[in-house]
């Protein structure tokens, strides 16, 4: 009789649903997985927002957004691009060489800043932009130097008209204007703000803080003149310059610099983390056809005692592979759709990622998804399928009916490189600090979780000697566990790994988190020694700080501009640039009064025009001390190279670096303090210059500004920790019902239901204890030299969401236990 591997394969998943229903899952979450990240990498790499504000300029020159960190040479050469904090600007005399280019009407310096009027914040314009905006005036004439224009809703709040006068509050200081004219504002015009202004060219760079500076430079194009060859010629006008030109879709990340940072964190979900959940997915899959291809070890053995070959043995596992996986991996992608949207709106909620950029899905993820299912189906099923494929058919039987105490040789060798490999990475992270330790950090989890999957058969051993003395003395039902368990460790490992691993991932994504949180807010309460804070979402009028001086009771009053600059790090193939916050102050000596950085080396007191004090981490990480100069990028992503003068050791909680404000604020957006820290006086007569809290108030709301970042880590931790969980659900139920026959002899020698269940509830408590402990040491092996590295402190896990993860393990064991268990032995009475 001919054999014929596919109907064989067929009449497999036919007669034994249960193990291919769990491949079935298996494979279904990988796919899920694999295409979320997937989509939302694709998304990173293709997202993009229509042009509005340059709808009108066919041509757009700007500066790059971006600072480059190259690593290695030749062909190892890799450049990884960093997104400023702020707007890179251009040289605003360049628009007169753009505008002398054959084809182009006009190139028009474009400003964007904010001013206020009182307390309420205008979007302000150089006016020259209304040649490609379309704002146009209604009343008046266009602005000369010391002039304004405004929209009608701004002049009829400040109660001003044609002629009349308005005080604004730049960044160059307060001023009053004669306003020149009334004008309809376009929507290209109508910043965030509401409010409108229109300055003169030729002052709205110093008005905005920027002399000479543009934020980009629109060309506009005589009829007819076709916009690549008009951006060719800009090009090579502006060669040497640093300017990039851009046309299309391209002149929209001009305006919005939001989608630079957006591009950054989609590359981030779908690149290192979707690379780890992937891994972790196929990971999860292949252990659990290996499984499945395990559990008919004796059906194998069967065939090659009949005159099976090899090759047909292998074939048919082949053809299993071929018959689920596809399926599988296509039922997946649809949920991982949805999952890609779903993760993409709450970014877009949480304004990480502008709302004009769409998710875009295509058939690559998708396709890659399928195809990673299928091929960690077909290489499980080949490796659990060699050795009963390669076994003499005289011994295949005898074998498949004894469980080997030792994983093979291959996999041993591996499993302790993979546990040196993590102890290795132990140390470094131990002598690491900041985003080193965080790196080194991340490979030790992937390297002991990829141990304790290779030694599982030795770990589940390990464990069931460590638990299974408690369990002697707990009646015959707990001994008949813990016998059961020493005598199949390869199925004890199968259930274990996966709760280990849902443990490990969701304790250090979540735990680094609640570490970081509670070192920065005790360090935020401790160092905030001012009496009030005073804080307005637009911006702080300009001479905040001298009002508040002169009020009765203050006895300092100092302002502070928050901003982020990059910092240098590393060096060979592990350089980067570490965004850093940054606090501008007028003067560190005054600061010190209502600060306490607690300063460690220097003194505040020299903090000025190039020179600068950090915190203890950066130094650690930047390897600088007082004395030594650091370079750093400010936020346009000008490069200057400050003095250290002071090193302090709360710079989590208030900021990483501290600088002379004349120096930071001219490379910001807005030149406006964010924060006033005032010590003595009343709060009432604070409350003119903006919202007015304490100490421990502003704490807690600068606490809820963390938000987003750790529903990113919790969101992560539910994603990794949810599969792995079920995972180790899918694995236990697959276990269970291969133990049918089992429990049927148990049943024929005098068992009661009651007893067999509490055998198998006995197991699942030793199941998920293993599991539990396993993770948690993991995860304390990645954390502690994390944390060190990063706060120096050790990590703070919370009690209760400790307790909740430990709970939610053990309950979902006895569940997956006890529930086809009963089913199984209600079918035999």
């Amino acid at each position: 009789m001919r054999w014929r591997p596919n109907g064989l394969a067929r009449a497999a998943v036919r007669f034994r649903p249960a193990s291919f229903a769990g491949t079935f899952v298996a494979l279904v979450m990988s796919a899920l997985i694999v295409s979320a990240c997937g989509i939302l990498l694709e998304t990173g790499l293709r997202a993009s927002v229509p042009a509005e504000r340059y709808a009108q300029a066919p041509v757009v020159a700007a500066a790059d957004q971006y600072k480059y960190v190259v690593t290695g040479g030749g062909e190892d050469r890799e450049r990884e691009a960093v997104p400023l904090p702020d707007t890179a600007r251009v040289d605003a005399a360049l628009a007169a060489k753009a505008a002398r280019v054959p084809g182009a009407r006009a190139a028009v310096p474009d400003f964007t800043f904010p001013v206020l009027a009182g307390s309420a914040p205008l979007t302000a314009h150089g006016w020259g932009s209304h040649a490609f905006t379309g704002s146009a005036l209604t009343r008046g004439a266009a602005p000369s130097p010391g002039e304004v224009v405004l929209d009608a809703g701004t002049a009829r709040a400040a109660k001003t008209s044609v002629g009349g006068a308005i005080a604004l509050d730049t960044a160059a200081g307060r001023r009053t204007f004669r306003v020149a004219g009334i004008a309809e504002a376009a929507a290209a015009d109508t910043g965030a703000a509401g409010g409108t202004a229109w300055f003169a060219d030729a002052q709205a760079p110093a008005l905005a803080g920027r002399p000479g500076k543009a934020d980009a430079i629109a060309v506009l194009a005589e009829d007819g003149t076709d916009p690549g060859a008009l951006a060719g010629s800009v090009e090579k006008a502006l060669a040497g310059t640093g300017v990039q030109v851009h046309t299309g879709d391209d002149r929209g990340a001009v305006e919005d610099p939001g989608l630079a940072y957006a591009k950054h964190t989609l590359f981030g979900i779908g690149g290192p983390f979707g690379g780890i959940a992937a891994i972790v997915a196929v990971f999860t899959a292949a252990g659990t056809v290996a499984l499945s291809v395990g559990q008919r070890a004796r059906e194998f053995a069967l065939l090659r005692a009949i005159g099976a070959t090899p090759r047909q043995v292998r074939r048919a596992v082949a053809a299993e592979a071929l018959l689920v996986a596809p399926l599988a991996g296509l039922l997946g992608t649809l949920p991982g759709i949805g999952l890609a949207h779903w993760w993409f709106g709450q970014l877009q909620d949480r304004g990480a990622i502008p709302e004009a950029v769409r998710v875009h899905v295509s058939g690559l993820p998708l396709l890659a998804a399928v195809g990673a299912g299928l091929l960690t189906a077909l290489g499980a099923g080949r490796i659990a399928g060699r050795r009963p494929a390669k076994t003499k058919p005289g011994q295949a039987l005898t074998e498949a009916s004894v469980e080997r105490v030792r994983p093979g040789t291959v996999r041993t060798v591996l499993g302790v490189a993979a546990l040196v490999g993590g102890a290795a990475l132990v140390g470094v992270a131990a002598g690491s600090a900041g985003d080193g330790a965080a790196g080194a950090a991340l490979g030790v989890v992937m390297c002991f979780m990829l141990a304790v999957g290779l030694l599982g058969p030795l770990v589940a051993r390990l464990c069931v000697g460590l638990f299974g003395l408690p369990l002697r003395g707990a009646g015959p039902a707990a001994w008949l566990a813990g016998a059961n368990s020493r005598a199949n460790a390869r199925r004890l490992a199968s259930a274990i790994t996966p709760i280990a691993l849902a443990m490990a991932f969701a304790s250090t994504l979540v735990f680094m988190n609640t570490s970081e949180r509670h070192v920065a807010d005790g360090q935020r309460r401790a160092g905030i020694t001012a009496t009030h804070v005073v804080t307005a979402p637009a911006g702080l009028p300009v001479d905040a700080a001298e009002r508040a001086a002169r009020m009765p009771g203050v006895e300092a009053a100092v302002g502070v501009l928050n901003t982020l600059v990059l910092v240098p790090t590393g060096s060979g193939e592990f350089k980067a640039l570490q965004g850093a916050a940054a606090q501008g102050v007028g003067s560190g000596a005054r600061l010190a009064k209502v600060q306490d950085l607690d300063v460690l080396e220097g003194g505040l007191d020299r903090v000025g025009a190039g020179r600068i004090a950090i915190d203890k981490t950066l130094a650690g990480t930047a390897k600088v001390g007082v004395g030594d100069r650091m370079p750093l990028f400010l936020p346009d992503g000008t490069e200057v190279r400050p003095e250290v003068v002071a090193v302090y050791g709360r710079g989590l909680g208030l900021a990483t670096v501290t600088m002379d404000r004349a120096s930071l604020a001219g490379h910001t957006t807005s030149g406006f303090d964010g924060m006033l820290l005032v010590r003595g006086g009343s709060r009432q007569p604070l409350a003119a210059l903006g919202e007015v809290t304490d100490a421990s108030g502003f704490a807690t709301e600068r606490s809820l500004d963390a938000e987003t970042g750790a529903w990113m880590n919790t969101t992560m931790a539910a994603l990794l920790g949810g599969f792995a969980a079920i995972a180790a659900v899918n694995t236990l139920v697959m276990t269970v019902l291969d133990r049918r026959r089992e429990l049927g002899a148990l049943r024929l020698v005098g068992s009661t239901r009651r007893q067999v269940l509490r055998m198998l509830g006995w197991e699942g408590l030793l199941v998920s204890a293993a599991g539990v402990l396993l993770g948690s040491a993991i995860a304390a092996a990645t954390l502690v030299p994390m944390m060190r590295g990063m706060t120096g402190e050790a990590p703070y896990v919370p009690p209760l969401v400790y307790g909740s993860f430990a709970a939610a393990a053990g309950a979902l064991t006895l569940l997956a236990v006890t529930l086809p268990a009963r089913g199984a032995l209600r079918r035999r009475t």
